[in-house]
């Protein structure tokens, strides 16, 4: 029996707190704080499952334009989280790294960010990406920015750019194999353009804070159950079998 195929990275637009919220009458920071439940067990199946990168977008770049007061809930919660939650993922052998441009973050979340990707940085089971106050956009426009001024400076040949030296100046330059939403709706939401090329989607009907471990599970194993083939054609990946002499 073929072993079932794990993705080696996985990332995932948490979608749906404010939705849950709702529906239960609930204000929508409810739902935010019930998703970081979900965010504990997606890690733990990642790490039960040999799942070795798992990105989450935590806040997008355009999440500013959100009410005031729900900024505020989510910059409190993603501090709050860091603090609880650090010693749990080192324990677990989990190495933490923060996406996206956090200038913009209050300095003691700024100063949480670097103690807690300090305190992990030598961990090697997991690695946990936190996008936060990023956008694909900014990550390509960021990327296309450093390299004019390597090549102003004169220490990149233009001529040379290649794909490979380009995703290297990106936030992270590993591409998921699995990109899943939640919340039913489905689009890319502005979340790992480049990285996401040739990303398998899944779009999970669930909410993020009803998006257990047995959900998780089942988006892996469709994740198992697909024939992935950039570019080739299925009979290239797959030949069926000659036919025997006679």
């Amino acid at each position: 029996m073929d072993t079932p195929r794990v993705p080696r990275h996985v990332a995932i637009i948490m979608d749906g707190n404010g939705r849950w919220a709702r529906r239960r009458h609930l204000p929508r920071t409810a739902g935010h704080k019930v998703g970081v439940r979900s965010v504990r067990a997606v890690v733990e199946e990642s790490i039960r499952q040999g799942v070795e990168v798992l990105t989450l977008f935590a806040f997008s770049s355009e999440n500013w334009r959100r009410p005031p007061s729900e900024v505020k809930m989510l910059m409190d919660l993603f501090l709050g989280a860091l603090r609880s939650e650090v010693r749990r993922l080192h324990d677990n052998g989990v190495r933490l790294q923060v996406l996206g441009d956090r200038r913009a973050f209050p300095p003691r979340l700024q100063e949480s960010i670097r103690e807690a990707e300090d305190k992990t940085r030598a961990n090697q089971r997991l690695r946990l990406q936190v996008a936060a106050n990023y956008g694909g956009r900014w990550d390509i426009l960021q990327a296309a920015r450093r390299l004019a001024e390597e090549a102003v400076a004169g220490r990149l040949d233009p001529a040379a750019l290649d794909e490979a030296t380009f995703a290297g100046y990106l936030a992270t330059a590993d591409s998921p194999d699995l990109f899943i939403r939640t919340g039913g709706e489905q689009r890319l939401s502005n979340f790992l353009l480049w990285q996401s090329a040739y990303s398998e989607l899944y779009f999970s009907e669930h909410m993020w804070p009803d998006f257990n471990a047995a959900a998780y599970v089942e988006a892996l194993a469709e994740f198992g159950r697909r024939q992935r083939r950039f570019g080739l054609t299925g009979e290239q990946l797959d030949p069926a079998p000659s036919a025997a002499t006679p």
